[in-house]
């Protein structure tokens, strides 16, 4: 079976053929291995890997991985007494393949059979639920110590609510850059995202506490079941976790709160350590905008008789030879430099199409969501600077 690594969220500077994706790299066939090189500069803190085709990532091919301050740089809060990695997504029964073959033929995954945080089931906090002998993810921590709880969602199609009951979630940092602290009950985490927080065990410590990753902006009577559910265990705790999971937000048919909490975090740009710094300049208001490209994405449409996803009326195709691998040998017709920076008038069509960006420009990136779904968003091997 052949492969790709791709590291969500690292920056690749001048080096985008170690990007670990399709039209970048090659993949790496069986029994081969393949040696990433790559400068983690002004990054520190959570990111995760997951392979790049064949939709593995879907069987659990992902791990986090951490990006640490060198020693002469302070990190803008107290050391933790731990550091905890919590990997959160949603599953399918079925393999990768029979999934890749559903969405390959147009059709919808429809509702995962479970949420896994850190490859394990749910515990048995409902008996009708859940179901009994069910290995579940056990977390053990000491009273009144500190601890970095880094959360990703490594899953597949579901946006997740995190929280743990009856303990405060201080955001310290988000893919590799600090935050202001502030406080949060539950924090909505998109597909690839990536938080980190401090979280004091400050509670009774004579019980468990569930640890909750449950489905965003879905039916939850119907979903109950598709709930990842862990235990948060006291060295000294002499009960089981009790009483109903922690509430999630109550808002289906409202997409507000989620977008008023992403609106909530802020960027520390007073903590001590690299920050990107766009070519040495935080004045956005005279930055000379040399691109604008409105990316629009719509529910899917049949092109060629099957179901596809496009963006600004274009379904991407994988070249068969990788883009740089063509930059290098100097081959034509591999790709055209042709994406339109608004959405085509005409019907929807299939290319390798690229956005024809200019070096050392800044590009302007406006996402338009005409679907009704929520959608998340990345450029591999980039950063953004939200401006609206």
């Amino acid at each position: 079976m052949v492969n790709g690594c791709y590291r969500s969220g690292i920056q690749q500077r001048k080096s985008s053929w170690q990007d670990g994706v399709p039209g970048t790299n090659c993949p790496i066939p069986s029994k081969w291995n393949w040696t990433y090189q790559f400068q983690v500069k002004d990054q520190i803190g959570s990111f995760f890997y997951f392979p790049s085709i064949n939709f593995q990532r879907a069987s659990g091919g992902y791990g986090g991985f951490i990006i640490n301050n060198r020693p002469i740089i302070p990190i803008p809060f107290e050391t933790p007494d731990g550091d905890i990695t919590i990997l959160i997504g949603d599953w399918y029964t079925q393999n990768h393949t029979a999934l890749r073959r559903t969405l390959n033929a147009g059709k919808d995954l429809g509702m995962p059979d479970g949420v896994l945080i850190n490859g394990k089931g749910p515990y048995r906090y409902n008996t009708t639920l859940v179901p009994d002998g069910i290995d579940y993810e056990t977390i053990e921590v000491h009273p009144g110590k500190t601890y970095r709880i880094r959360v990703h969602n490594v899953g597949v199609s579901t946006s997740m609510n995190f929280r743990i009951q009856n303990h405060n979630l201080l955001l310290a940092e988000t893919e590799g850059s600090y935050t202001v602290q502030q406080n949060y009950t539950n924090l909505d985490i998109h597909i690839g995202q990536s938080y980190s927080f401090l979280v004091t065990m400050d509670q009774n410590a004579s019980t468990d506490y569930y640890i909750v990753a449950s489905a965003r902006f879905v039916n939850e009577s119907l979903w109950q079941r598709v709930t990842g559910v862990a235990i948060l265990h006291y060295s000294n705790s002499k009960g089981k976790a009790s009483g109903p999971l922690p509430d999630p937000p109550n808002d289906q048919y409202d997409k507000t709160f989620s977008m008023n909490q992403a609106r909530s975090i802020r960027w520390n740009v007073s903590a001590s350590g690299a920050r990107p710094n766009p070519q040495g300049s935080f004045r956005y208001g005279s930055i000379n905008v040399t691109d604008v490209y409105v990316l629009e994405n719509k529910p899917p449409v049949t092109i060629n008789g099957k179901q596809r996803t496009t963006l600004s009326g274009i379904s991407f195709v994988n070249p068969t030879t990788p883009i740089r691998l063509a930059d290098q040998f100097n081959l034509h017709g591999v790709y055209k430099m042709d994406f339109p920076n608004k959405p085509i008038t005409g019907p929807p069509r299939m290319a390798t199409s690229i956005i024809n960006g200019t070096y050392r420009g800044f590009m302007e990136v406006i996402l338009q969501n005409n679907d009704t779904r929520v959608q998340s968003y990345h450029m591999n091997g980039y950063a953004f600077f939200v401006v609206g």
